[in-house]
């Protein structure tokens, strides 16, 4: 295989919608199985559809995900720039050079025109389209004579750029997703290349930056299916040799009915954009994956597997092991359900992989919390909590009561618990506990089980009596690791202080 060169090209339009970040991750994925390059180029031609602070938020966004471009607007590269809009000099010349070749024309068409002839057709029952049948009902340099376009431009009307669709040509294909397929150029229209302000269109910046980049495969959404035809025929009109396309299946709505949307994510609850994002028009803030809690490395295994099967039983895979399995071979054709619980699953395992001193980094910076005990004591809270954890945060939810006392206790738990009998075993528990000199800091769960067990028979109740009102003193509910084990990671004074405050409170 020649120098494999694939790109991500996101428009900064908005927050870069998780579906983007499969198609970077089937890019990066791609280009490191082939020790290829990783491009991004920033796509954005369509300044009525720039948003404020877009661009950043997507090397934000890369970035945290872990992959990282090995060119584009920041990092540079031989073929800069990487941002469209620096880039039309070179849309200019290729410009004049497909209209010079006939393969474009010039189109004077105003929108009122354009209007007037839409609605005569349907006025007719029948749909208007620019092309080869109805182009020389139009204004422009291949229905009017030569003198009459030259009035025109000597005037300074504008035009488009339009391509010249062949005619009753039938356009062979191949996708390395969705194999052999060919178009008839008759369902086509002459797309516009270029607008009448000089800014070229997505189609034709897009083919000529994937030339002048030397893209190898164009690795892209289900969604520019369509647009291939057109590309294709470009690039065949320039002379230039075409890439290899892969197009991706969708990522479906959790239903299964139509494409995952950006709206979907207040409907079905859960986060479609990596990282938060504030609407800089409406304010509105949607959460992202990050701060979510999710890990990226948990998020790119998730996002793998929709749409990629590589073919094993295992399902945790790191960024190195799916490099080393891609292929287009793996790629479905139909698209991926969307599964919230899934996503989580992932992000469970994931949290379970990680050591307490990598959890304890992620956790800290976010939860201050953590920090008021003692690094060691922290690290052996997470250890014991973490296989609970869905997110970093639970470990902070389901351990609180590591870190601060119970200043309430659950309802329910007190009527399941709490009595004055409870109360007496307590107090012989806090006695003794207090007496018992081989209880020190460094004894263990058993030792700490050892006293409540000497208490429970002084008190003349089972065990079972004193250890459930014992962890609701301990935690404020009916909930967390074995009782003992607690009583290890508090400590003799902090039990016996939760003891006394839990009886003052609840009698």
């Amino acid at each position: 295989m020649s120098s494999v060169r694939v790109r991500f090209a996101p428009s900064p339009t908005g927050p870069l919608h998780i579906g983007g970040v499969r198609t970077a991750l089937f890019d990066y994925l791609f280009a490191r199985k082939n020790h290829g390059t990783f491009i991004l180029r920033i796509e954005d031609t369509d300044s009525t559809r720039f948003v404020p602070g877009a661009e950043d938020y997507i090397y934000e966004a890369l970035e945290w995900c872990g992959l990282i471009p090995d060119e584009g607007p920041r990092k540079g590269g031989p073929y800069a720039p990487y941002r469209q809009s620096e880039r039309l000099d070179i849309y200019k010349k290729y410009a004049e050079q497909i209209l010079a070749s006939g393969h474009a024309y010039m189109a004077f068409d105003t929108e009122e025109d354009l209007e007037n002839i839409r609605a005569a057709y349907e006025a007719k029952g029948q749909v208007f389209s620019y092309g080869a049948a109805t182009r020389c009902e139009m204004k422009n340099s291949i229905s009017l004579p030569d003198d009459e376009v030259k009035k025109l431009l000597s005037a300074g009307v504008p035009y488009v750029l339009r391509f010249r669709m062949p005619t009753s040509e039938l356009v062979e294909m191949h996708d390395e997703v969705r194999g052999h397929f060919s178009v008839n150029t008759d369902t086509l229209d002459d797309k516009v290349l270029v607008k009448n302000d000089g800014m070229p269109t997505y189609h034709f910046a897009n083919v000529v930056d994937d030339y002048e980049m030397k893209i190898s495969h164009v690795i892209r959404g289900e969604e520019w299916l369509p647009s291939m035809p057109l590309h294709v025929l470009l690039y065949r009109a320039m002379g230039w040799s075409q890439p290899i396309f892969a197009h991706l299946p969708l990522i479906l709505k959790p239903e299964g009915k139509g494409k995952l949307s950006k709206r979907d994510g207040a409907k079905f609850g859960f986060p479609v954009f990596p990282l938060s994002y504030t609407d800089p028009a409406t304010g509105e803030t949607s959460e992202g994956y990050r701060e979510e809690g999710y890990l990226p490395d948990a998020l790119l295994n998730f996002l793998a597997l929709l749409g990629w099967n590589p073919g094993e039983d295992r399902e945790i895979m790191s960024l190195e092991e799916m490099v080393d399995a891609f292929t287009f071979e793996k790629i479905n054709k139909s698209g991926a359900r969307f599964r919230k619980d899934k996503a989580e699953w992932f992000n469970h395992q994931y949290i379970q992989q990680k050591s307490a001193e990598e959890l304890y980094q992620i956790i800290s910076e976010s939860y201050p919390e953590l920090l008021s005990l003692p690094k060691d004591k922290s690290l052996k809270i997470i250890e014991l909590l973490k296989d609970r954890a869905t997110y970093p945060a639970d470990i902070i939810k389901e351990g609180g009561f590591f870190f601060s006392a119970p200043k309430e206790f659950e309802e329910s738990a007190v009527a399941k618990a709490w009595s004055p009998t409870a109360a007496q075993g307590l107090t012989i528990l806090a006695t003794q506990l207090q007496e018992a000199e081989f209880i020190s800091s460094t004894s263990g769960p058993e030792e700490y089980k050892k006293v409540v067990e000497d208490a429970a028979a002084v008190a003349g109740m089972g065990i079972g009596k004193i250890m459930m009102p014992l962890r609701l003193a301990l935690v404020g509910a009916l909930k967390g690791p074995d009782v003992p084990v607690i009583m290890q990671m508090l400590g003799k004074q902090d039990i016996i202080t939760r003891i006394y405050a839990a009886i003052e409170k609840l009698n």
